[in-house]
């Protein structure tokens, strides 16, 4: 309902607030969809980092390579995560947005429960396939409810406020993960932290409303047309900047969502922490400082770019090359104190880019095309980043734990994927195995790090090509 003053001569015309947009529903209860939009997406997030958490005792438990575990980690999760993640926002178009994220709530949570119940690889593999499965069906269509929901104007806080279920599911992973496993096993902390987002999705589905659709857009919005999806590949294909920062993002996340596995067992197998003591004594402090660098490379970059143009690309690419040599230093060191400062120094520079990718994909490409170029952005991120990367370094972790053996003279005796709970084996070979595990780890960790440069030097790269794309787009887009 729009309001209306009306002119000297009678004639009625639109206040500010209905020439801005306007947002649905009351201050209170918009606050509530919000509030609740976040908590699901935290919930996303718990579940989706749990696993890390939990990482040691399942690879002894099921005695799992570094490979398998990777699987585990990446490509179990992030196939169908991310193949379905553009069919369901179509989908959120068509149908109710509240009933397809309080179904997938629903799905992914009971996903999560029956981690706690498998039985070997292949079934946890299985029920991992089915959390990405339910994790595909949140993010579309909530930034659609949330753009309903909110005016224009107040949409950025709004969605900030959203997109910091990212940063706090990975930090109360590590909190809830690290006091469950002080009490229990590894399949009550899948069990604990999975039920609960049963009754969420319940909750959510009885208690939040379904926006109208487009109802806080001003009135008279023009709708920009639609490109095919034809029309939208050959645009972004024009684009060098986009596919050169695309595979320095793609990069961070395949050495990323590597490392997100591969630290707690380098804390564990290395400095002689239990999982438990590892996620909240070292995971979480180091997920908070993410969670920092997120935060301030936008703030940097924005500052920034009042002075260079180019600073989305500059900020980000420095900030990884020097990043770089800080974590691979973070591995190496001895002292478990120095090793955490190391690590959460070079948390916070590894996250600079997060806002950057999405500003950069936008900002090359014309209006009709930016929600095309993001959803091609994150499907090759999340596909070969997040998919590819927890199993391709746990290849280097196997490799370097079985060169380990073999200079130790110990082959036949264990292998790389040697468990520390095996109760054939000796406590020499135990030893043994811990030490191997190490190995591998390490290096696999130091590896990883050092993709972060690359990742530096394809932003700094981007920055040679952002001004020409920018202008061009912006000489299109004058020219419609």
């Amino acid at each position: 309902m729009s309001e209306t003053v009306s002119s000297p001569a009678g004639q009625p015309i639109q206040s500010a607030t209905a020439r801005l947009g306007q947002s649905f529903g009351t201050f209170g209860y918009r606050s509530f969809v919000l509030m609740s939009l976040t908590l699901v997406y935290t919930f996303n997030f718990i579940d989706r980092i749990l696993i890390s958490v939990v990482s040691v005792p399942i690879i002894n438990e099921f005695q799992l390579s570094q490979f398998q575990f990777g699987l585990l980690s990446g490509i179990g999760f992030a196939l169908f995560y991310t193949l379905l993640g553009i069919p369901i926002a179509n989908l959120s178009e068509r149908m109710s947005r509240k009933l397809i994220i309080g179904i997938c709530v629903i799905l992914w949570s009971l996903a999560t429960v029956l981690c706690g119940f498998t039985t070997g690889f292949v079934t946890l593999l299985l029920a991992r396939m089915l959390v990405g499965v339910g994790e595909a069906g949140c993010t579309p269509p909530a930034n659609s409810m949330i753009s309903d929901y909110y005016a224009p104007a107040a949409r950025p806080t709004a969605l900030g406020i959203y997109a910091m279920g990212v940063t706090a599911g990975g930090v109360l992973a590590q909190v809830f993960g690290g006091v469950i496993l002080d009490i229990f096993t590894w399949r009550e902390a899948f069990i604990f932290v999975g039920a609960p987002g049963v009754l969420l999705g319940l909750i959510f589905l009885l208690t939040v409303k379904e926006p109208p659709r487009g109802y806080s857009d001003p009135p008279g919005t023009e709708k920009v047309e639609r490109a095919s999806f034809r029309d939208a590949i050959k645009e972004i294909v024009s684009k060098r900047t986009f596919w050169v920062m695309t595979a320095g993002a793609t990069l961070a996340a395949f050495a990323g969502y590597a490392l997100v596995g591969l630290q707690p067992q380098h804390v564990v197998f290395t400095h002689g922490y239990t999982p438990a003591q590892t996620a909240l004594m070292f995971m979480a402090p180091v997920g908070l400082a993410g969670t920092l660098g997120a935060f301030l490379g936008g703030f940097l970059t924005e500052k920034a770019s009042r002075r260079s143009e180019t600073a989305a690309t500059w900020v980000p690419g420095i900030a990884f090359l020097v990043c770089a040599p800080l974590y691979a230093s973070a591995f190496l060191v001895g002292g478990s104190t120095l090793m955490l400062v190391l690590l959460m120094v070079a948390s916070v520079l590894q996250y600079f880019y997060l806002g950057a990718q999405y500003n950069i994909a936008q900002a090359v490409v014309s209006l009709r095309v930016r929600a095309t170029s993001v959803a091609i952005l994150l499907f090759i991120v999340n596909l070969i980043g997040y998919g590819a990367g927890p199993p391709a370094l746990g290849i280097v972790a196997d490799l370097m734990s079985a060169s380990w053996i073999g200079a130790n003279d110990l082959a036949g005796q264990i292998t790389a994927s040697c468990s520390l709970t095996d109760a054939s084996l000796s406590e020499e070979l135990v030893a043994a195995c811990r030490d191997a595990r190490a190995y591998g780890v390490k290096w696999a960790c130091v590896v990883a790090t050092g993709l972060f440069a690359f990742a530096g030097l394809f932003f700094l790269a981007a920055g040679r090509t952002f001004i020409r794309d920018l202008y061009a787009n912006r000489r299109a887009m004058a020219a419609v």
